[in-house]
């Protein structure tokens, strides 16, 4: 579900009024744990926490002109979901995550890949995701990225 909206502000004021407190409240915690570099911005038409063009001007290279996407947040149709790339990228970051959901929140985990999809907003375990944020350095991030889009070598053909 596309974010309604243009910017930051626009996209947390044209919530559902159902979702808006949640939303803006994981939204407080993302950015008030987001290490330094990151940045909230729009990235792919939704609410994203992105290493901008200033530090990685390569930016993201499925769509250069967008920025690094590290996190995100959106409201989708039965769900506030939750994306967090280094989760997606690092099994040491994803097992800690994993086992420490259970002791922050009731609900079952609800996960794809790196998104997190949180169906009774009185469940989100905002301190964790505060956590999670502060795991990865924005420095940390981009090494990672980089060793996964780093072009491979080609295997030689013999004549």
């Amino acid at each position: 579900m596309k974010a309604n909206g243009n910017t930051v502000k626009e996209i947390l004021e044209n919530l559902p009024e159902d979702r808006a407190e949640p939303f803006n409240k994981l939204h407080e915690v993302i950015v008030n744990n987001l290490p330094k570099g990151f940045e909230a911005g729009i990235s792919y038409g939704g609410l994203g926490y992105v290493v901008p063009h200033t530090l990685y001007p390569a930016g993201y290279h499925c769509k250069p002109s967008e920025p690094l996407p590290f996190a995100g947040i959106a409201s989708q149709k039965d769900s506030i979901n939750f994306y967090h790339m280094g989760i997606y990228s690092d099994p040491k970051l994803l097992d800690w995550f994993v086992t420490a959901y259970p002791k922050h929140s009731k609900q079952k985990l609800d996960m794809g890949k790196s998104c997190i999809r949180f169906k009774k907003f009185d469940h989100i375990p905002y301190q964790l995701i505060g956590e999670l944020m502060r795991k990865m350095s924005v420095e940390a991030w981009i090494e990672k990225y980089e060793a996964e889009h780093r072009p491979k070598p080609r295997p030689v053909k013999s004549k």
